[in-house]
């Protein structure tokens, strides 16, 4: 799997509680506001880090959302997210990651997906039986 160390991160934010899904939102949100990403990419950003946050909750019940910002090679800002648990994992990333699927009978189905579409960047490693690190970016685009 990755190999992600939390102490190179910004923020983390451990998932235990429902409650933790806003503070690692807002906390993401605050990141990408000081970034000076657009009113629409912060609202983006947001969004990916609820939903990851989300499904840690639902499926591993804890984990952590990690988030940092980063300068991209071409010198502009980027914030990074990384998304790990050590739930049940994942058996089949593709198939999770296909518009409409979903082990939740209460979902739309557009978690992963969507998280995808939102960022610049998505990256998913995940074992079953081990659990499921998700790594994200969003660059800032140029004004």
């Amino acid at each position: 799997m990755l190999d992600i160390s939390e102490n190179d991160f910004d923020v983390v934010v451990r998932i235990t509680r429902e409650e933790d899904i806003a503070i690692a939102r807002q906390m993401a949100k605050q990141l990408a506001q000081e970034l000076g990403f657009s009113l629409a990419d912060v609202t983006k950003v947001a969004t990916a880090v609820s939903e990851l946050a989300r499904n840690i909750y639902r499926y591993a019940q804890t984990g952590k959302i990690m988030i940092r910002k980063r300068l991209e090679e071409s010198g502009g800002p980027a914030i990074q997210v990384v998304a790990a648990d050590r739930g049940p994992g994942i058996d089949n990333v593709d198939r999770v990651l296909a518009r409409g699927y979903t082990t939740h009978e209460r979902s739309l189905g557009i978690g992963l997906p969507g998280v995808r579409r939102l960022m610049d960047f998505c990256e998913i490693a995940s074992k079953v039986g081990t659990g499921t690190v998700v790594r994200v970016e969003k660059r800032r685009r140029k004004f």
